[in-house]
Formats: structure tokens, sequence, C-alpha cells
């Protein structure tokens, strides 16, 4: 069974038209990530998958269920872009009663709140009130929240934009270590942090589906080097690195970062690369096996 189905599905705000036609199919598994610029959709989706909001055509199904069905209150938990805290409540307090909400008895709900602050190391802010917290802290207990009932699926919108990289830091390590139980799809435009944690990648573009794509497949397909120096000519960089034996195409990806296509015979190209570097007294900041996930959506040919 699919987790997320959504098929011809579109959304009308007016004459807007915030989705068109989209097509998924999205198997329950690795962190799933939302990609795009702004105003490309993927808030409406959220919305849309969440039941706030209902298609103008097209279909969603969650777990083989329509978005809203009570039987997804359990499995379904998310992180809204721009969560609030009640200002006159404990961490604790505010839990609880999102776990009551969620059917649970007034004892169970708060062994889940604690359990919940524990996930994500605030068990010792749990009587702190709101003003209490830095934007980091905040954040963490919002994610707490989506993690209420042990959801099968959370939606994180934007879950580390505007915090510090502590804090961003424990919540990417909440995210890898809780993957292996719940499937997360995290929007964000943080194209580093989302291939660090996520594998699939959805890209969406005016509220149309452009990419699907898996990093771990297209990078075990295909044979690419990512190159990216500290200073450099990259016209005269780019000429020496295609004159290497076996490489195909050398593409200025960005300032100083070349993405280069070679031939599967060339097993040691990047020692080549190296020497390379070594000879022209180039000094390289990252050789990546493969491509990053810029540019693997925005490659050139």
């Amino acid at each position: 069974m699919s987790l997320i189905k959504c098929h011809q599905l579109s959304r009308r705000y007016g004459s807007k038209l915030a989705l068109d036609n989209i097509e998924l199919d999205l198997a329950a598994g690795r962190p799933i990530a939302l990609v795009g610029p702004n105003g490309a959709g993927k808030t409406t989706l959220f919305s849309l998958l969440l039941g706030y909001i209902h298609p103008s055509a097209g279909s969603i199904e969650i777990l083989g269920m329509l978005p809203g069905d009570k039987e997804l209150r359990n499995q379904i938990g998310a992180l809204p872009q721009d969560a609030q805290l009640d200002p006159d409540f404990s961490l604790l307090q505010q839990l609880t009663l999102f776990a009551e909400l969620r059917g649970m008895s007034p004892k169970a709900a708060k062994r889940e709140a604690e359990r919940v602050l524990s996930l994500v190391q605030l068990s010792d802010a749990q009587q702190y009130k709101p003003s209490a917290l830095s934007h980091g802290m905040s954040k963490r207990v919002a994610i707490a929240q989506a993690f209420i009932g042990s959801p099968k699926l959370i939606l994180l919108d934007e879950p580390t934009a505007g915090i510090d990289p502590a804090n961003a830091r424990i919540i990417r390590e909440i995210i890898s270590q809780q993957a292996n139980d719940t499937t997360f799809v995290v929007s964000s435009h943080n194209l580093d942090e989302l291939e660090r944690l996520c594998d699939r990648v959805v890209y969406l573009e005016q509220g149309q589906l452009k990419q699907q794509v898996s990093l771990g497949e297209v990078n075990s397909i295909s044979h690419y080097y990512t190159l990216q120096l500290q200073q450099a000519d990259d016209a005269r960089v780019q000429q020496a690195i295609a004159s290497l034996e076996g490489v195909q195409k050398v593409n200025i990806a960005s300032q100083h970062t070349f993405v280069i296509e070679y031939l599967p015979s060339a097993t040691a190209l990047d020692i080549a690369l190296l020497n390379l570097c070594k000879q022209h007294g180039w000094h390289y900041r990252l050789l990546l096996n493969g491509r990053s996930l810029e540019n693997t959506l925005f490659a050139t040919s």
C-alpha cells in the first residue's frame, strides 16, 4: 500500500492554480524532501494532505484513507511552518492537552507529553512557559507535538528555518533517529540539509511536479564527481579537467564548483583530479563521489 498517493490533484485559490494535476505515489521509508521555490505549492500540498483544505480536482489517499479520516488521527503528525505556542501554559500542559485531543486519557496524555519532550531533549524544560524558550527550543517543542501518538507519517514544514546551528543539528539528529519507525516529508530551502537527511526528492515549481529523484539511484547508475575549489580560474580548470582520460563532460555548476561526468572505466579519476589540483596549486574544498542535490535538480547539459 502507498503511504501517500495523489491522482490528478489540483487546487485553486480563485483564479490562481496553486497545484496543477499532481501525480504522486510515495512509499514509506527514508525521509522524503519536498523542494521548490516560494509559491511552488509546497504548503498547499501539506494542507491538502492534512485535510485542512480540499482539492479542487483529483484525489489524495494517505495509507489508503482520505485526509481528515478519523482513523488517521494518530497516524499523521505535522509541524506547520509558523507554529505558535500558547504563552499562558507550560510545555507539559500544552502537550498533554494535544495528546488528550488525540483521544488519550489524562494520565496517558501526560506520559505521552513527557515522552515526546524527552525525545526532543527538553525534559528539563517541561514546566517552562514559551516566553522562557529560545526560538530553537520553541521549534523543538512544536516538533515534539508532531510525535504525539507515534504517527507513521510526519510532515515538517521548514523545521530548521531561522534557528541556530546547535538546535538545527539536534532536529536533524531527531529525524535521523526516528526515521526507522516514521516516514518524514520535509519541506525546506536548505538543500545541503535535505541531502544529509533524505534520499527521495519531490521538486515542485509553479504548482507542477517537475522532478522526482532518488539521490542514491542517481549516483549509483551515473558516474559523477563534484569538485569544489577555494579559488580558481573556472574556465581554465574546466579545460584542464576535460583533458583527463575518461572524462566525458565538465559543467561549471557554480563559482569554483564543477560536476564531472566520466566513463565507468575511469576508476582512478579521483586520484587524477587530486594530482591535477596539486600540479596547479589549486586548493580543493570538496571532492564528492556523485552529485549534490542542488546539482542533481538543476544540472544543465
